[in-house]
């Protein structure tokens, strides 16, 4: 690292450039939306591995029972991919807009700038209420802006609500 130097720190104009103290502070979601996908998973798929196995079982042969516990391995699969999507999902607030990251495989990132967005709403539906979630969906003129950060503590989705609506009313006042 240069010390000393005139301009190591920043260009030659004399504006110094980003620091690293201004990189994006991100947040993971709540442990309650793993929970629920991973308890969703399970109740769809041991029961259909039971009905698979007894139907089989009766019209094939109990030899051909054992192919009941397909649904099972999809269990185990399934299980720690759900882990891996979970802790692929943050978001972060910087001055101007609000970054989302997502995915394992394909990555991807939405920044939403503050004054382009319409509507802030907050949703939990009947799932999300046991486990004490809600969603935050954000909306902009352009449908393919769109954004949601699913599996909040409701309380934090209706602090980051309230905070993205007085600041979309703030960067949108001069439009």
């Amino acid at each position: 690292m240069e010390t000393g130097t005139t301009g190591a720190t920043g260009p030659a104009d004399g504006v110094d450039a980003p620091s690293e103290a201004a990189a994006p502070v991100w947040t993971g979601l709540p442990r309650g939306l793993l929970n629920l996908r991973r308890l969703v998973l399970v109740l769809w798929l041991v029961p259909l591995a039971v009905a698979v196995g007894v139907l089989l079982g009766l019209f094939a042969g109990p030899a051909w029972a054992a192919f009941g516990l397909l649904p099972l391995a999809v269990v185990a699969w399934g299980w720690p991919m759900l882990g891996r999507n979970w802790r692929s999902w943050r978001y972060a607030e910087r001055a101007d807009d609000l970054l989302i990251s997502r995915g394992v495989l394909w990555r991807e990132e939405t920044i939403v700038p503050y004054g382009r967005m319409q509507l802030v709403e907050v949703t939990s539906g009947p799932l999300e209420r046991k486990f004490g979630l809600a969603s935050l969906q954000l909306h902009t003129a352009a449908a393919a802006t769109d954004a949601t950060i699913p599996g909040l503590v409701p309380a934090e989705a209706e602090r980051l609500r309230d905070r993205l609506t007085e600041l979309g009313e703030a960067r949108s006042a001069g439009l």
